[in-house]
């Protein structure tokens, strides 16, 4: 009986110890995913009574909460979060990051989660601008460091086209008429004239199509990174609530492929 209640506690102990190895191993495979944003891109990633939201900051909070990550917000001004994704100060950048030829060949990126389209806008009542046809001539803004940059110079009549770049207020610089149009996703662009008091629209259709997704650094860490968030991008659009975090900000689901392919990948607020 002594022998039978000993063999009972060494069991029992064991069983304990593995519960306490497994559970260590557990807590050791959650991490701190540094999620760099500029917090300036309505409705994506903005302040508003000084709370960090949008988008953006829904998705990411949901991809933690399928890879048991701890989601740390670390926001700056767009230019400069390459240069931190670089560095190391932040482990990816989740504000619209268009997939592009050039970076695919420095980043490791996630599966896209964003399908839109590179938009041109005008201040209201504009009818010498009906799309990017239109811009000989006219002074155009984007964000500093955005791919509209490379975007618009790659038309042939670039040259023909006064592009400035912005750190940030395209939108007040074109209603204000101090710029003839600015060109960002047309997601966000519709927002924008839907829920800010600016005398903003549309001009033509999007001209090129855009993929976005989260990039990170291509090394052992930041390929690990991507397969747990390329994982919980997967569990997310099977279980529908991508879709519905979509729906909250935009009213339609912006995350799923359209059906007909447009033209080339490029453009996007960044």
């Amino acid at each position: 009986m002594t022998a039978f209640r000993t063999l009972a506690r060494t069991l029992a102990l064991t069983s304990l110890g593995l519960t306490t190895l497994l559970g260590a191993a557990t807590a050791a495979q959650a991490d701190t995913l540094r999620v760099g944003m500029s917090g300036g891109y309505y409705p994506f990633t903005f302040v508003e009574r000084d709370k960090l939201q949008g988008f953006e900051v829904d998705v990411m909070n949901a991809i933690g909460e399928q890879t048991g990550d701890d989601i740390q917000f670390v926001t700056a001004s767009f230019s400069g979060l390459a240069g931190m994704l670089d560095s190391g100060r932040i482990d990816t950048i989740a504000n619209q990051i268009t997939i592009t030829p050039e970076r695919q060949a420095k980043y490791a990126f996630s599966a896209p989660y964003v399908y839109d389209g590179a938009q041109v806008v005008v201040r209201k009542g504009n009818d010498d601008i009906h799309g990017v046809e239109d811009l000989k001539g006219k002074t155009v803004i984007m964000n500093l460091g955005s791919n509209y940059e490379t975007l618009l110079k790659e038309l042939p009549y670039a040259d023909e086209i006064n592009l400035k770049t912005y750190e940030s207020n395209i939108e007040q610089d074109v209603a204000l008429g101090r710029a003839d149009a600015f060109v960002m996703d047309r997601t966000s662009a519709a927002q924008v004239i839907k829920d800010k008091p600016l005398p903003l629209q549309l001009a033509g259709q999007p001209f090129s199509r855009i993929e976005n997704a989260l990039p990170f650094r291509d090394n052992e860490q930041g390929r690990a990174q991507r397969d747990r968030v390329n994982q919980a991008l997967t569990t997310l659009r099977d279980s529908g609530e991508l879709k519905a975090i979509s729906e909250k900000w935009f009213d339609s689901d912006i995350t799923e492929e359209p059906q007909a392919q447009g033209s080339e990948k490029t453009g996007s607020d960044t």
